[in-house]
């Protein structure tokens, strides 16, 4: 359905992309991945024809196939409300059969004229697309209610709901229009966990091709059929069969073959090296330890030092050639340290018939719970159960309804927002870290650079950065400032695959206590020592996904 053929795009002197090709199917899914910044967005809006490509081209099959793009930033479309952006109306529908039944009786009672004829034509291409492309009432209410948009009227101005809101409700949008081939941006960003389960049970039942774009591990193993990996070195595309899962035991056993490969060839040019050495001051101190007239000698020495020199010459050649094995490269991740910090007591945190929420209404009520040192708890649960309000609560930035927060002794507490707010605009990196670490401005740019930024760009005004960018700012402060206790509210939403996987790594070395707000389940299977879930006004805790999933089953 999707042929795409030797694109290649530059902006400016930058290499982006370099002839990259696939073809896309009908009925597959495929993951696009690759970390930030090299290329995924730029490839999709070549497609959409959104950007020009330098050289190469796109071929929809049939021509006339609709595709369905669902960006980063959700664009309203000149719409109001939620109906209108969704284009939802049986009514509209109705309309239109009626004026076609209208039209085909008053061509039975006449002889046919032609502005009644045409008149028909129109108004039966019109009811045939909006039968195939407008959404019914129920389609739309169970797909508002699938991405957890229930509550959401369709006479809601769009200009009230929040960015998370407005970015379900744009793939709603895509959904509810069922194009032949959907390319998703980022599509599981703001999503709970239940609201992804459903969209993954949409994409299996998808009868189009579908090209995606995540850093949801999971998810794109619970999806993808195939994986096409963007290499922001060479700026190629090189595809894998199967989910993520496949595409990366396949992955480290070819960079393991590479790596073995080179290891030889290292191995066996040392012992060329040497053995050239080795033959080359034998010859020397024949030449040298024999008397002039003892020719055939000499003569014998030279005869071999030429020979090493020769052999010397060619393994030069063979290593300046393309026949070596090339070294596989380390791939560009984020190295995430936390400094030293003192113990806690036993007891983290403790939470005592607890409730909150907002002008006198509880979001949840009656907690209990106790966090101990060194446990490491996702805290899960719908949008709107108040995982962000809890976080407030336990940092003293909101006061509960009822009940207290108590933090043990000698917690030191660092948290991450969602929103980054946190963060000052004006503020550049290395005053962020200066601000709150006693270290030189060496030292500074040393630490910024563990966590990607390198030369002026500790100096880029934070208002100035990305999202990814400033979450990487984010956890710099929090390593920088020694806290043995994390809040962190979706700390991985802007975190590309590589720097997800170290900041696991990190997290799971980590000795102090983490309690953080996370959908991403990959994540937290790698990272979690325990659930805390908030459902229906209260909180339970669960050993693991499975054990909330069964514990659900059974509730159902």
């Amino acid at each position: 359905m999707l042929k795409v053929s030797n694109i290649t795009k530059h902006f400016g002197n930058e290499l982006i992309l370099d002839s990259v090709s696939f073809v896309l199917n009908a009925g597959e899914r495929v993951g696009l991945i690759g970390p930030n910044g090299c290329g995924k967005t730029t490839l999709l809006r070549i497609i959409m024809g959104q950007l020009v490509p330098d050289t190469g081209g796109i071929q929809i099959v049939p021509s006339h196939a609709r595709l369905g793009f669902l960006e980063q930033g959700f664009a309203q479309h000149g719409a109001e409300t939620v109906a209108q952006f969704l284009q939802v109306g049986e009514e509209t529908l109705a309309e239109v059969e009626e004026r076609v039944a209208t039209l085909a009786v008053e061509l039975s009672r006449q002889e046919p004229q032609a502005h009644l004829l045409e008149a028909y034509s129109e108004a039966l291409t019109r009811l045939e697309s909006l039968a195939t492309t407008q959404p019914a009432v129920h389609e739309a209410e169970s797909v508002l209610a699938g991405l957890g948009l229930a509550h959401v009227d369709f006479e809601t101005p769009l200009a009230i709901l929040s960015g998370g809101q407005k970015t379900r409700l744009g793939l709603a949008g895509l959904l509810l229009h069922r194009p032949d081939v959907v390319l998703l941006d980022e599509p599981t960003n703001h999503l709970d966990i239940e609201a992804l389960e459903w969209l993954e049970a949409w994409l299996r039942c998808y009868s189009g091709a579908a090209l995606i774009v995540s850093h949801d591990r999971a998810f794109l193993d619970n999806t993808v059929t195939s994986i096409l990996d963007l290499d922001p070195e060479t700026h190629t595309l090189t595809g894998y069969v199967g989910n993520y899962s496949a595409y990366i035991e396949t992955w480290e056993r070819q960079r393991e073959k590479q790596l073995s490969q080179w290891r030889d060839e290292q191995d066996e040019i040392r012992r060329i090296q040497a053995d050239i050495h080795r033959t080359a001051m034998h010859a020397m101190s024949v030449e040298l330890t024999t008397k002039p007239h003892d020719y055939t000698i000499r003569r014998y020495a030279k005869k071999v030092a030429k020979k090493a020199k020769s052999r010397e010459r060619k393994l030069e050649r063979y290593m300046e050639s393309d026949e070596r094995a090339e070294k596989p490269k380390l791939s560009w991740r984020m190295k995430l340290e936390f400094a030293d910090f003192s113990e806690s007591g036993r007891e983290v945190l403790i939470l005592e018939n607890l409730a909150a929420g907002y002008d006198g209404a509880a979001l949840f009520q009656g907690v209990d719970a106790i966090l101990g040192a060194g446990e490491r708890v996702a805290l899960i649960g719908p949008n709107g159960t108040g995982k962000t309000t809890l976080l407030k609560v336990i940092m003293g930035r909101l006061a509960p309804l009822t009940g207290r927060v108590r933090l043990g002794t000698n917690v030191r507490l660092g948290y991450y927002a969602q929103e980054q707010e946190l963060l000052d605009p004006t503020s550049t990196p290395f005053e962020v870290i200066r601000a709150v670490a006693e270290l030189s401005d060496t030292e500074v740019r040393s630490f910024l650079h563990y966590y990607l930024f390198s030369g002026d760009d500790v100096f880029t005004p934070v208002g100035a950065l990305s999202y990814g960018e400033r979450a990487r700012l984010t956890l710099a402060r929090m390593a920088a400032t020694g806290c043995n206790f994390l809040l962190l509210d979706e700390p991985v939403n802007h975190l590309d695959i590589p720097s997800r996987t170290q900041f696991e790594r990190a997290m799971t070395s980590f000795e102090g206590t983490v309690l953080a707000v996370v959908h991403d389940r990959y994540f937290i299977n790698a990272f979690a020592t325990g659930i805390w879930a908030l459902q229906s006004g209260g909180l339970r805790r669960f050993v693991d996904l499975e054990d909330l999933s069964r514990a659900n089953h059974n509730a159902s």
